[in-house]
């Protein structure tokens, strides 16, 4: 077994990131940006090998103590993760969008499965089982919401974004057609009006935008992978 296919420790992850323990999601995004500039398979000397370690050191950062992440959840059932304030409900961008039961332990050790209507952010507050309980939404490294809005990256051929067309992409509500204009090609960006989390109380209808990446010719599918998760990630 190589080293890559060795989980990390969170001792490991914070060296390969140069974090303290207890860093901020800021501090985390700011580490994992300035070591992506050197590491990058895009760049020189950069190496798919030691970006998935990157990658893999910030998923794990991120994700906060406790070995049952919500990030391994299907949408429909999450199970919130451990965290320091056991009065916090961590939240999928899916179960955000969509609603979904959620689990979540509090601090005298009850579990609680918990019915999520579709439209919390991050702030608002849950009573269940006697608790009130502070949503936060959390990117799950391919999808990052921001306030109302959902931020997804597509990778798409060059020659396409070149060109532009209308494409089909996969997207947390399914499948849309989009079209790639020139202008929407020279700034790397779509919106789509309305595509985001739902109106809900004080919160407007979300729009969705999505980040367009060209694809490396010689990258292979594992690699896009990485290289659509860095794109989420340097997105939040």
């Amino acid at each position: 077994m190589s080293g890559t296919d060795q989980a990390l420790t969170t001792r490991q992850a914070r060296e390969l990131l140069g974090v303290a323990a207890g860093a901020s999601p800021g501090e985390l995004r700011r580490a994992f940006r300035n070591r992506a500039k050197s590491v990058h398979p895009d760049r020189s000397g950069g190496d798919a090998e030691s970006f998935h370690r990157l990658v893999e050191a910030y998923d794990l950062l991120r994700a906060g103590p406790g070995p049952d992440s919500f990030l391994r959840q299907p949408p429909s059932v999450q199970t919130s993760r451990r965290t320091q304030d056991a009065a916090t409900l961590s939240l999928t961008p899916q179960i955000a969008l969509h609603g979904g039961l959620a689990e979540h332990r509090v601090a005298d050790g009850r579990r609680l499965r918990i019915t999520v209507p579709a439209g919390l952010r991050s702030g608002d507050r849950l009573r269940a089982g006697g608790e009130v309980l502070t949503v936060a939404v959390r990117g799950d490294g391919q999808v990052i919401v921001r306030g109302d809005d959902l931020w997804i990256t597509a990778i798409l051929d060059r020659g396409l974004l070149e060109q532009g067309g209308r494409i089909s992409l996969d997207t947390p509500l399914g499948p849309r057609e989009v079209w790639i204009t020139r202008k929407a090609s020279a700034r790397g960006l779509i919106r789509l009006a309305g595509d985001g989390l739902p109106a809900r109380g004080r919160h407007r209808q979300g729009d969705m935008f999505i980040r367009l990446q060209p694809a490396s010719e010689t990258a292979s599918s594992a690699a896009r992978t990485l290289l659509r998760r860095f794109a989420a990630a340097w997105a939040a």
